[in-house]
């Protein structure tokens, strides 16, 4: 639930509850030790309302963007990550695919240009057309999965905390075939993370 819905329900400050709601996001972040593997679909999308003549990957959109990484496995799909980035570039692309994608890897896109540069690191990458998605069904749903989260629940991300949301859904993500365990995880790595404040913004 969103962290107003949690002051309602709990009756406390929703100062108290953006604080806490935060800190579980913050030990949500992916360890990056564990880099996707076998095939890998990457593709970008965008968080935020319609804009009038602002479609794709416009650089000027009031849109968040974000590159998001899905591994395909012969009995369906495995694990994924999402990061907020600012343009569609090589450049933006590429500490992206450091931290969560191997170099061995099969890594699939569509034919936008600015994967192009990443051949030369990643020499399985391969681009085809995307068809409206038809050629990379597993990756759109989980995008449309990420989007109905957000505005379900949550309804608005800032900018500034839209990657603390990305790494909660995917921290249940990659972890929903270990539910008995996730618990347990969640509050070790909150004991052992160091206590932050944040103010609410979104």
């Amino acid at each position: 639930m969103s962290y107003m819905e949690l002051s309602n329900e709990l009756d406390l400050r929703q100062i108290t509850c953006w604080n806490f709601k935060r800190k579980v996001q913050n030990v949500m972040q992916s360890s990056k030790k564990y880099p996707l593997t076998g095939t890998v679909h990457v593709d970008e999308f965008m968080i935020g309302e319609y804009e009038e003549g602002k479609q794709g990957r416009s650089s000027d959109s009031k849109k968040r963007l974000v590159v998001v990484a899905l591994e395909i496995l012969d009995e369906g799909v495995g694990r994924a990550y999402a990061q907020q980035i600012e343009h569609a570039s090589g450049e933006e692309f590429k500490p992206f695919f450091n931290d969560y994608i191997s170099r061995e890897a099969t890594v699939l896109t569509d034919e936008w240009k600015g994967y192009l540069p990443l051949k030369s690191e990643y020499p399985h990458l391969e681009q085809k057309p995307s068809k409206n998605g038809a050629n990379f069904p597993e990756i759109h749903i989980h995008i449309m999965n990420i989007q109905g989260w957000l505005r379900g629940i949550h309804h608005h991300c800032s900018k500034e905390h839209l990657q603390g949301y990305l790494d909660e859904y995917h921290y249940r993500y990659n972890r929903r075939n270990n539910m008995d365990t996730i618990f347990d995880n969640l509050i070790k790595r909150m004991v052992e993370f160091n206590p932050s404040i944040n103010k609410p913004v979104d």
